[in-house]
């Protein structure tokens, strides 16, 4: 086993104060009160510090580095299936898919959130339908990350939400260079 370096300060503080602020938005705050809103500019703010991070940042930070694929995403769930327990130093394929998908969904609740406090749509329903839809989607796919950080820390035994909190992730040697 190989302890690499993987996740940056940037990446980790980012992971966990978008955590914060949408297990806040979703569970704690009043969806009508500033603090909610306040909150919403916050992980927009995220975003778009994570987005030019992904251009510029660090290696495995750098959304180069994890293209979205549903090749690689497929070649991954038959790794599982035949239980082959191959581990990534960087996101899985797997892993890419779902944090554009966070992102993309993130952005999403935040634009419309953001519409709603607009004079041009108020009044208008469809940027509240999809804003709540979006925090649905955006909620199942938060337990999905869980519930598969879970399983794949158990499959390739990489602790991976420890790794998301120290930076470091404590890899098969055959795994340190990818």
């Amino acid at each position: 086993m190989q302890n690499s370096y993987v996740w940056d300060p940037v990446v980790r503080l980012f992971h966990w104060s978008l955590v914060a602020g949408f297990t806040a938005n979703a569970l704690f705050t009043d969806p009508d009160g500033s603090l909610h809103h306040d909150i919403g500019y916050v992980i927009a703010a995220l975003i778009g510090i994570r987005i030019l991070w992904g251009l510029i940042g660090t290696r495995h930070a750098r959304f180069a580095s994890f293209p979205p694929s549903l090749k690689a995403a497929s070649r991954q769930l038959e790794d599982i299936a035949a239980r082959r327990s191959g581990s990534h130093k960087g996101h899985s394929p797997l892993g890419a898919l779902m944090i554009y998908n966070l992102l993309f969904a993130m952005a999403g609740i935040a634009l419309t959130g953001w519409l709603q406090t607009t004079a041009a749509f108020d009044g208008i329903g469809w940027p509240e339908e999809l804003h709540e839809s979006l925090v649905y989607w955006a909620e199942a796919s938060v337990l999905l990350h869980v519930a598969a950080v879970v399983f794949e820390t158990r499959r390739t035994k990489v602790r991976l939400a420890r790794a998301m909190i120290t930076g470091y992730k404590n890899l098969p040697d055959r795994s340190a260079e990818t």
